[in-house]
């Protein structure tokens, strides 16, 4: 059986400034639908992405900003970097973990999940696969994670 994960539902306060800020970000519209006063849709999906994020009105009862963690993969962390930053986004400088380690994202700084993990400056110094992060937040807080991946583990 395949399980393709299709789509996350983003939990925003303002669905047009969400909806500017995405495309600001360079994700692709691919539907802005109205249904009546109650009902809003608005999807959107990351350049060479399968999975889209969906927001609106009637769409979920979280609280506006509270999703963070929220992965995306490139194969050049520097080139990303500055593309986000051209296009005037606010984006943390590139790091790495002194263990390599996981990282997460929350209220638009990293969270370290494992005693002993040391976020440093930069990309990771052998530019290993899975090792340079930044981060950025959407206008209610939602964090995204930017992770360098060039070559994937076997299995992938």
């Amino acid at each position: 059986m395949n399980l393709k994960l299709e789509m996350i539902v983003l939990p925003v306060s303002d669905i047009d400034r969400a909806k500017a800020f995405y495309e600001k970000v360079g994700f692709r519209l691919d539907v802005d639908y109205t249904a009546s006063e109650d009902v809003r849709v608005v999807h959107f999906t990351p350049p060479g992405s399968e999975c889209s994020i969906i927001f609106g009105e009637g769409m979920t009862p979280i609280a506006p900003g509270s999703f963070q963690g929220l992965y995306l993969v490139v194969s050049d962390i520097e080139e990303a970097r500055a593309e986000l930053t051209g296009r005037g986004i606010e984006v943390s400088e590139i790091f790495h973990d002194a263990g390599g380690l996981f990282h997460g994202h929350a209220s638009g700084d990293v969270t370290h999940r494992s005693p002993g993990q040391e976020r440093r400056a930069g990309p990771h110094p052998e530019r290993a696969s899975y090792a340079s992060f930044l981060t950025f937040s959407d206008p209610d807080g939602n964090g995204w994670v930017l992770q360098e991946i060039t070559q994937r583990h076997p299995g992938r």
